[in-house]
């Protein structure tokens, strides 16, 4: 499911019949964004039933390059991570 797809699957809701496209998609932006920013600032974002957005600091390794063989040396860096939570774990 791509965004335009999860924004038709919102308008589809009865109960939000009273959306508009735009509305939907303003929603999806906003509620983007501010996991987004909320995760870059070092906070986490835990949703009941759904899951956890945190961010997580990748130590700094040594790496092979595929095409020559030669050891590498690939830096730390943070990236988002996400957690599902046990509802949705429990899904499948």
């Amino acid at each position: 499911m791509n965004r335009k797809e999860l924004i038709e699957a919102i308008l589809k809701d009865k109960e939000l019949q009273h959306i508009t496209k735009k509305d939907a998609d303003h929603l999806v932006s906003t509620l983007l964004d501010v996991v987004r920013k909320t995760v870059k600032k070092g906070d986490d974002v835990s949703l009941i039933g759904f899951g956890t957005f945190t961010k997580a600091r990748r130590a700094a390794r040594m790496g092979v390059n595929p095409s020559t063989g030669e050891r590498i040396k690939i830096k730390a860096k943070t990236l988002p991570k996400f957690r599902p939570g046990k509802a949705w774990k429990e899904m499948f």
